[in-house]
């Protein structure tokens, strides 16, 4: 009896150790593996400050969905744009034009969430413009909302070309690329500071006027690039403000920025030729050749980017020469 009893307690004793030896499904887990892919799985994530605050997201992520054009400039640029899986194809603008080959996720304000769900994306990011669509994308994949200060332009966007390049593991060649971007900023805005022109900046839109001053869509041409302003009263907002011609007139700027909506998106252009308006040739812009158009697709569609940025340069430098 007693050895039988001994036998059944010693198969209770090794299924019990064998249990004990086993993973998840029943797999024996040897030499310490468990707490290897443990700790490899933390490894593969990182957490971030995008514009709503603390996110965690993949770390080198494979399948990106980028719905913002400055971060998908940017990740080009850092040399990450093979991982782009999906992008508003039809509202890229011409400087990233290789990115049309991508998968369309559908449009710049309106997301194809079925297709972007059957895209397996690790990781989307988003703009302002799909910032209501943000909960149903989350949902799919962890999503990033990178935004640029109104008020502060350039350090947001350096934050966001910085959370970038600690997502993609990029540090060291995006230090290097915004050390030389601030080179050119800096050149300019002495430029434009010792200048005694004033400038005004504003969006035409199949006919229409609207302007823009610091703190509103296009205010780096003031807050980064050092160009006074031809009106310090000008209502900062997302659209702008409404303006005429004979607005145009009296503010008589030195130096007239302007933005084609309608180029960038497309619509009728016939009455956007600005430089020819009878009005604005009697400006000091208009007298001194000083009507600067400025690439419309990067100014509206793009922006908060490392080659956004120094394109954005490129232009403004036109009204310093």
């Amino acid at each position: 009896m007693k050895k039988k009893f001994l036998a059944i307690a010693t198969v209770s004793m090794i299924a019990l150790l064998t249990l004990g030896a086993c993973g998840n499904n029943g797999k024996k887990a040897t030499d310490g593996s468990a707490s290897k892919e443990s700790s490899s799985d933390t490894a593969k994530t990182i957490t971030v400050n995008d514009s709503n605050g603390s996110i965690e997201v993949p770390k080198n992520p494979k399948k990106v969905v980028v719905f913002d054009n400055g971060s998908l400039d940017t990740m080009d640029a850092l040399g990450v744009g093979d991982t782009v899986v999906g992008a508003p194809t039809k509202n890229l603008p011409e400087y990233l034009a290789d990115y049309k080959k991508v998968e369309s996720a559908g449009g710049i304000k309106e997301p194809d969430l079925e297709k972007i769900n059957q895209m397996k994306p690790d990781m989307i990011i988003i703009s302002g413009r799909q910032r209501d669509f943000q909960d149903k994308l989350s949902k799919i994949a962890p999503t990033i909302y990178l935004s640029v200060d109104a008020k502060d332009t350039w350090n947001s966007t350096k934050k966001n070309i910085e959370t970038l390049a600690e997502i993609f593991d990029k540090k060291d060649e995006a230090k290097t690329k915004i050390t030389d971007l601030e080179k050119e900023i800096a050149d300019v805005k002495e430029k434009a500071e010792a200048s005694d022109e004033k400038a005004l900046v504003v969006l035409v839109n199949e006919g229409q006027l609207s302007a823009y001053g610091t703190g509103s869509r296009f205010g780096i041409v003031h807050d980064t690039f050092g160009f006074k302003q031809a009106d310090d009263a000008i209502e900062a907002s997302t659209h702008g403000q409404s303006v005429s011609y004979e607005y145009v007139l009296e503010k008589n700027p030195d130096i007239l920025f302007v933005v084609d909506r309608t180029k960038a998106i497309g619509g009728d252009d016939t009455n956007d030729n600005v430089e020819n308006n009878e009005l604005v040739k009697q400006t000091n812009a208009g007298k001194n050749g000083k009507v600067i158009s400025l690439q419309p697709d990067v100014w509206y569609l793009s922006g908060g980017g490392l080659e956004s940025t120094h394109l954005m340069i490129e232009d403004v430098k036109k009204a310093l020469k």
